[in-house]
């Protein structure tokens, strides 16, 4: 199991039962059972996938009475979109310097060049 936090990140974002939590997890802390309504699975289940966001660090639990509450932390995600943006800002510089490369090895017409469809037909 990888155990930087951005692979922990990215293993824990992989799966779309997660990611649906921590979509839920937006609007505010929530309850396990809260959690758990809307799928198709055991409580269990949904433990493990909580346990695989806390590993991660996308979110926390604590105990309120009877009830464990989780709440989404944002700083794993920041990390992930600070790695993406690097990789976005390569490859729009890239693109730049292609889109000036094309550019300059564009033939530009030139005054006395005759255009196209243009047969110099000289009228009588």
């Amino acid at each position: 199991m990888p155990s930087d936090t951005l692979s922990l990140t990215f293993a824990a974002l992989a799966d779309p039962t997660r990611r649906a939590i921590l979509a839920r997890l937006k609007s505010g802390k929530q309850s396990v059972g809260d959690l758990a309504r809307p799928f198709k699975m055991s409580l269990p289940a949904i433990s493990k996938h909580l346990k695989v966001l806390e590993k991660s660090g996308l979110i926390t639990r604590d105990h309120e009475a009877q009830f464990r509450r989780c709440q989404l932390r944002t700083k794993p995600l920041e990390q992930v979109s600070a790695w993406i943006q690097s990789y976005q800002q390569h490859w729009e510089e890239s693109f730049e310097r292609l889109e000036i490369f094309l550019t300059d090895a564009t033939p530009q017409p030139t005054a006395s060049s005759p255009k196209k469809g243009n047969k110099n037909v000289r009228k009588k």
